[in-house]
């Protein structure tokens, strides 16, 4: 196997007998992505002196017995919305093109300090809203099995450098769909956590359930290990207050996933979450998928999941939020900003105050009706999957697909249902790779479970990773590769 295709783990298990450097395998890495960034385009700032540096040197420290960190060594790449000292952060906006940070965001602090090498960043829609990597300063990162589509967004870059080998782990962050989304379009696994189990130091509004920031990589188990990293908190950058959302919790546990027996778990499904948008293809394969995984033995019940409410909560309390993070700048947005950006707070500001209220007690209902389906009392199932996406993969060209079956596409959101709408009601959910569509695209799952049980959903998808990886028609599905060179 070609260092690149390792996983996190097994490079680092190389690494520590002696029969991998890091030096060798951020080079493999680059290799990788000399190959084939230019044509996907998602790793859209290097630092390749830096990183064969800081590799020189986890290697030496390997080499001299020091205390070693659980990404020792390990090439990570950042999303380009999370400032990295010394390295250009432009969040995909030519305002910021030359815009280089003197300190490290915290989520890049911890990978640091858990000794991983930042090797790039990744690209992402401007200022990272929009399901569709494309903008106006470095263009569109193409799909790793067809540059034509797309590959998700936001955190699409990350999704791209993770499934084709340029690294093992990368950032993400998700508000509606941001890891989850580009995860399924490019086979890959992402875990959107529970709120407040991965400390955000930027955050603009105290509380609430929208952005989190987290992890990505081909498999669960590299997927846990980098989110017990960057839940640490232990380490707070300087000058920065700790994020209020963030709670005592001992993130290292995190990566310390237990075995699970699938022939005692119950796992709920539903195709639509009880009536979103969804496409006729997606939900063809899902029952296919579901169908499989039914063969394979296990426990599978239809669950009464209602969220047809959510889109709707979801659009106004963006728009909400929308006006708390960028008041400040939207007088000077010019006729080219991010559309989608200017949609949401052009509704915010025409939205009547009452509804913006109502949208918040209906939250809390979808939320206590959402987590019943984990209890006793309600279905009492372990985990309840769902499509990761509700159409596959289309032509970056366009900002959104234009219709879904007859049915308009309205807003930048409206095709987005799928993973906003569990965004509304706080679960955590793993994406997790399950084969490839009619068109040999890969076709993405979402996990949900209880909150603050993230280490539990992560037990669960690894179980079931590990049994779709014993299934053609399952197993995560691999991007076309070049030849390797060495």
């Amino acid at each position: 196997m070609h260092a690149s295709d390792l996983s996190a783990i097994e490079a680092s298990n190389e690494m520590a007998s002696g029969s991998l450097s890091s030096v060798e395998l951020v080079a493999a890495c680059r290799g990788r992505t000399d190959a084939l960034d230019p044509v996907l385009n998602a790793m859209i700032t290097r630092c390749d002196e830096r990183a064969d540096a800081e590799a020189a040197n986890a290697d030496r420290a390997r080499a001299a017995g020091e205390a070693l960190g659980p990404l020792h060594g390990l090439p990570v790449a950042i999303k380009d919305l999370q400032p990295t000292e010394g390295v250009r952060t432009t969040y995909g906006s030519p305002d910021l093109v030359d815009n280089v940070p003197t300190e490290d965001a915290g989520i890049v602090a911890r990978i640091r300090a858990a000794g991983g090498i930042v090797v790039g960043k990744t690209n992402l829609p401007e200022y990272s809203i929009g399901a569709n990597t494309v903008n106006p300063l470095f263009g569109a990162t193409g799909n790793p099995f067809d540059p034509e589509l797309t590959c998700g967004g936001s955190s699409g870059g990350s999704g791209v450098v993770v499934a084709t080998g340029m690294v093992p782990l990368a950032t993400g962050s998700d508000h509606g769909g941001s890891l989850r989304i580009p995860a399924s379009y490019c086979g890959v696994v992402a875990h959107r956590a529970t709120p407040g189990i991965v400390p955000n130091e930027q955050r603009t509004m105290t509380q609430n359930f929208y952005s989190v920031q987290g992890p990505m990589a081909r498999t669960v188990r590299d997927t846990a290990l980098l989110l017990s990293v960057v839940a640490s908190r232990d380490l707070v950058p300087h000058g920065r207050p700790r994020d209020a959302m963030t709670f005592p919790f001992d993130a290292k546990t995190l990566a310390d996933l237990v075995e699970v027996d699938l022939s005692k778990i119950r796992i709920g499904v539903t195709a639509d979450l009880g009536g979103v948008l969804v496409s006729r293809e997606v939900r063809s394969t899902f029952a296919g998928r579901i169908e499989r995984l039914a063969g394979h033995g296990l426990d599978i019940v239809e669950v009464p999941v209602d969220l047809r409410r959510a889109p709707d909560v979801d659009w106004r309390l963006r728009a909400d939020i929308f006006v708390t993070q960028w008041r400040d700048q939207a007088e000077s947005w010019g006729e080219e900003f991010n559309p989608n950006i200017r949609q949401s707070y052009d509704a915010a500001l025409a939205m009547p105050m009452e509804e913006i209220a109502a949208a918040r007690r209906t939250q809390t209902e979808l939320l206590q009706e959402f987590a019943q389906h984990f209890d006793s009392a309600g279905s009492n199932v372990d985990v309840i999957l769902c499509p990761g996406v509700s159409v596959p993969p289309f032509p970056w060209v366009h900002r959104n697909p234009v219709e879904i079956d007859g049915h308009p596409v309205d807003n930048y959101m409206a095709w987005l249902a799928l993973t906003a709408s569990l965004t509304v009601v706080g679960h955590p959910v793993t994406a997790l790779p399950c084969g490839t569509d009619s068109n040999g695209l890969p076709f993405g799952l979402q996990i949900a479970g209880p909150m603050y049980h993230d280490r539990r959903v992560l037990s669960i998808a690894a179980a079931l990773e590990d049994l779709c990886a014993a299934d053609p028609i399952l197993s995560r599905p691999v991007p076309p590769m070049p030849e390797p060179t060495s």
